[in-house]
């Protein structure tokens, strides 16, 4: 179960996907807001809740930013957001899946169409990618290096938490869990005390496609990028794969 596995190099790759978050605060308020409105102001009851105050603490987001969005979801002024997915397919056959919080879903439709238009690709059906997605719960905690962790121990205290696969990499470990485990991986990750810099359900790609072309490759990144900077979109995945060739070429 420890070591490297198949996700561990496309994770990497996948930095520079993630690195433009100018808009991430934005977000992770809605996400807060939408948390209290569904499951109360109580993080101890609200799983939904505390794991978006932990995302907001690792993104280093003011105390009273996060206090204004749990009032802000309290009162009447919460807004009525929907919960909406989104699938297509960018250059080249990429697959796409787009989750969004959405207050005007026409709006939102009409967005995310002409990014994908505009990009070569086209917006599908529901269901038209999902299938090519597993959903599991991933857990990305920080080692102390003062404190070397025993890791045949942490990975037997972390089976009993459902943990399906652990990953021990340059500082860190990443856990991975069946969606339906999440909250005993979350109560587990937290019983161990570890240091939590994120902890998410993803859609992790059960392939991949490598594009060896440069500029197809600026094609897909400049829709992930739009599509990231949405304000109606609140997580973007995909299937792309770049090789240390490609990487290298876009630098």
């Amino acid at each position: 179960m420890a070591g490297h596995n198949k996700w561990s190099q496309i994770k990497r790759k996948k930095g520079a996907l993630d690195a433009k978050r100018s808009k991430i605060f934005t977000k992770l308020i809605k996400e807060i807001t939408v948390a209290v409105k569904v499951g109360g102001s109580d993080p101890d009851g609200n799983p939904r809740l505390r794991l978006a105050i932990q995302l907001s603490r690792a993104a280093n987001m003011p105390k009273d930013n996060i206090e204004r969005a749990i009032k802000k979801g309290e009162g009447s002024d919460a807004g009525d957001y929907h919960e909406v997915t989104y699938e297509g397919y960018g250059p080249s056959g990429v697959a796409v899946f787009v989750e969004c919080l959405t207050d005007n879903i026409n709006r939102t439709v009409q967005n995310l169409r002409t990014m994908f238009n505009k990009s070569g690709g086209s917006l599908g059906t529901s269901g038209s990618v999902e299938y090519l997605f597993d959903r599991k719960g991933v857990f990305v905690a920080k080692l102390d290096p003062e404190q070397p962790v025993n890791e045949d121990e942490l990975l037997l205290d972390l089976a009993d938490g459902g943990a399906e696969e652990v990953e021990f990499e340059e500082g860190y470990v990443t856990i991975y869990s069946a969606m339906e485990d999440f909250g005993a991986m979350q109560k587990k990750a937290e019983e161990l005390q570890l240091d939590l810099e994120s902890a998410e359900l993803q859609r992790l790609p059960q392939t991949t496609v490598k594009i060896e072309d440069p500029e197809v490759v600026r094609k897909v990144l400049k829709l992930i990028d739009a599509l990231e900077d949405d304000d109606d979109v609140q997580k973007v995945y995909h299937n792309l794969e770049l090789s240390e060739e490609v990487l290298a070429e876009l630098e």
